[in-house]
């Protein structure tokens, strides 16, 4: 199974959802030109970290900026990911990544489990409370963000229920670009799984965002990475790759838990 993917690695303008999805618009349209079957924004596309004003801009799953990539899926017929600002209850509000199908439909939505104190996170937003999985036409897939990465217990969960792949949606500053680049290809190669990391370019009032998002496979090779400026990554995955992978070295059936901490 080849899936082609786009990675839509945009500089986000703070507070300005209005033209946060005119980028939006154009990259999938132009995602959808190349022939992707997906398109995955960074997170918090719509606003970047302008939490304080999160009730203003955060809506329900089927109002608001959901509705609108609803709409935006179903007139060009491509999967979109990307986290934006969610209603989780009264006066909470959720980092959360949600999934439409071609046909506008919400497939699935995964909230934040581990919020990133260093940008304020925990001041504004509930965290998650649960990992989710999406079958998708081309595979099994789990969802993460941004601060997820640097736990592993989530991923290895993921592979452990048949997840093929992780899209993970981010904000990942300068100077911390080798552990983005380290931990995006770790979490590929000790899961045997493809990671699709998508992350922002540009600065807000206290940070400066490198991109490189990047796509790893199972064997941790890097199928694409970008730059440092605005683009849209395109590229094609051969998913096979991944059973391949666990025959070849059967990590996850040599595993010994009952031996472990």
């Amino acid at each position: 199974m080849l899936l082609t993917i786009s990675l839509g690695q945009m500089d986000i303008r703070f507070g300005d959802p209005a033209a946060n999805f005119e980028t939006v618009t154009r990259m999938t349209e132009e995602a959808k030109r190349r022939g992707s079957d997906l398109i995955l924004f960074p997170e918090l596309w719509s606003t970047a970290y302008d939490l304080t004003r999160a009730p203003r801009y955060a809506s329900s799953l089927d109002a608001g900026v959901f509705a609108d990539l609803s709409a935006l899926a179903k007139r060009t017929g491509i999967h979109i990911l990307g986290s934006t600002l969610s209603v989780l209850g009264e006066n909470k509000f959720g980092n959360t990544l949600t999934v439409f199908a071609p046909d506008g439909t919400l497939l699935a939505d995964y909230s934040k489990i581990h919020l990133f104190r260093l940008m304020d996170e925990h001041q504004h937003l509930t965290a998650g409370d649960k990992p989710v999985l999406v079958d998708l036409p081309f595979g099994r897939a789990g969802l993460a963000i941004c601060y997820d990465l640097r736990f592993p217990e989530l991923f290895r969960g993921y592979a452990l229920a048949g997840a093929e792949m992780t899209f993970l949606p981010a904000e990942w500053p300068h100077p911390r670009l080798s552990h983005w680049q380290t931990l995006v290809r770790a979490r590929a190669i000790e899961n045997q799984m493809f990671v699709f990391a998508c992350n922002r370019v540009g600065r807000d009032a206290s940070n400066e965002f490198f991109g490189h998002s990047m796509a790893v496979d199972p064997w941790g090779e890097i199928l694409a990475e970008g730059g440092e400026g605005e683009e849209l990554i395109t590229l094609t995955a051969d998913l096979s790759k991944v059973q391949e992978a666990r025959r070849r070295i059967p990590i996850l059936s040599d595993r010994r838990p009952e031996s472990y901490w």
